[in-house]
């Protein structure tokens, strides 16, 4: 495995493999890599000839007072891990060469940006799919992986995707779970050890309103009240939205069909964390 810093390196290497004719998967991280991570570098890793895992704490997609500065970084232990898995490439470059003075071009994808994680973080997905952009035209994959775990930022990119016409694969890959549910997080390193307990509130709270959808229940509204009187139990907990949404569309529904997916954001202590399933089918 090589770690390239160096943008110009980095595209040209991806350009000299598709030259030879050889397919490229990429996994655009911020580092600090978890079980999630594996679990897209596998696929990645089976589906083509070039594997790149990129890290990189991207700042545009922080806003006033987030946790950028304080992000977990482990350059090091990263690198151990993306061996293992058979990476060929990590590219690892500076803010100051992805950013640099001048920069002043950035990529926004209208209607699904406005809600959910972009109505709590104002300029949140102008960042993601500027720094997107870059590193898809850096690396040039035919494949790029993402997790579901971040469901309006897979929409999102998609979308972005498609509207450029940009011919890659955005594959979607299921959550990776902790035994007990916990969705896996970079950020799952914040909590205390009575926060990391009451973190379980986002999963019950799924696995709630998959068990009363397939009962009967499709108010969406009812089986909302349930859930937030269940999260609002937790004294660490404080919901920053919980919806029930068309996958494809992300508005919100007003009855449960095989399209709605529940959408939860919620702050345990001073750590924000997501969570989402679909309500009907297996997800």
């Amino acid at each position: 495995m090589k770690i390239i810093t160096d943008i110009s390196e980095m595209q040209m290497r991806c350009v000299e493999a598709r030259r030879r004719g050889l397919q490229i998967s990429f996994v655009p991280t911020m580092g600090y890599l978890h079980e999630g991570h594996l679990s897209l570098l596998r696929e990645g890793r089976r589906r083509a000839d070039i594997l790149v895992l990129s890290i990189f704490v991207n700042p545009a997609q922080f806003g006033v007072g987030e946790d950028y500065e304080s992000y977990p970084r482990d350059l090091t232990r990263d690198a151990q891990m993306a061996r293992s898995m058979g990476v060929d490439f990590l590219f690892a470059p500076e803010a100051a060469a992805m950013y640099p003075k001048g920069y002043s071009t950035y990529v926004d994808v209208e209607g699904l940006t406005e809600r959910l994680c972009g109505e709590s973080r104002p300029g949140h997905f102008r960042g993601v799919t500027t720094v997107v952009a870059k590193l898809f035209n850096i690396v040039q994959p035919h494949f790029a992986f993402f997790g579901q775990k971040d469901f309006q930022q897979l929409a999102v990119i998609r979308r972005m995707s498609a509207d450029l016409n940009l011919p890659i694969e955005i594959v979607g890959m299921p959550i990776v779970r902790e035994n007990d549910g916990l969705a896996m997080s970079s950020r799952n390193v914040y909590l205390s050890v009575e926060e990391r307990r009451q973190a379980l509130a986002l999963s019950q709270a799924l696995a709630s309103a998959r068990r009363m959808a397939r009962e009967g229940e499709n108010d969406c509204a009812r089986i909302l009240a349930v859930l937030r009187a269940a999260i609002e139990q937790h004294s660490a907990a404080r919901i920053d939205y919980l919806k029930i949404c068309h996958q494809a569309t992300l508005q919100d529904q007003d009855r449960v069909d095989g399209d709605s997916v529940l959408l939860l954001a919620v702050f345990i202590g001073k750590t924000r964390l997501l969570d989402n399933g679909f309500l009907l089918g297996d997800r």
